[in-house]
């Protein structure tokens, strides 16, 4: 049996009551890299450089592609603890290469974006990856030490 319908025009959205307004919201942007995973990727990009392993060659020892490899360096995408290990086994080092010793707290406060900026900048130059490649030959602590107090001193006479 067929009965009459009430034909109303459709509305897509549910009437509001109300009216809000988000002017004052600021427009999204995309997500920056938090400083603690900036400053582990440059620690692996850094210890990468050192053995003379390509993006490719240490994505191939993890099982990812060179492009999660930059991702990671970046600082784009987070390290979980997992991938961390496994880094720190392909590249060589301790775990606690990827953090600094001086950075009070476990929760990265005190770190800054411009010393991860930093050390990227040194290990892209030709100059920084060779005096680092070379400082990590040097077996004595002792040697290492008087390393760096010469260059902080010839640092120190020429100032930039």
């Amino acid at each position: 049996m067929l009965t009459s319908l009430e034909i109303r025009p459709a509305r897509p959205y549910p009437r509001s009551t109300t009216r809000e307004f988000v002017s004052n919201v600021p427009p999204i942007t995309g997500k920056r890299p938090n400083p603690t995973d900036i400053y582990v990727g440059s620690r692996v990009r850094l210890r990468r450089k050192m053995l003379g392993l390509s993006q490719e060659k240490l994505g191939d020892k993890l099982g990812i592609t060179f492009q999660q490899i930059q991702k990671y360096e970046k600082g784009t995408n987070r390290v979980g603890a997992s991938r961390l290990q496994a880094m720190a086994s392909a590249l060589e080092v301790p775990i606690a290469y990827f953090f600094p010793d001086s950075t009070p707290g476990a929760d990265g406060v005190g770190m800054q974006e411009e010393g991860a900026a930093f050390m990227m900048d040194l290990m892209s130059s030709a100059e920084g990856l060779e005096l680092s490649r070379a400082f990590v030959r040097i077996r004595s602590s002792k040697v290492r030490r008087k390393v760096v107090e010469l260059v902080r001193a010839l640092a120190d006479d020429h100032p930039t």
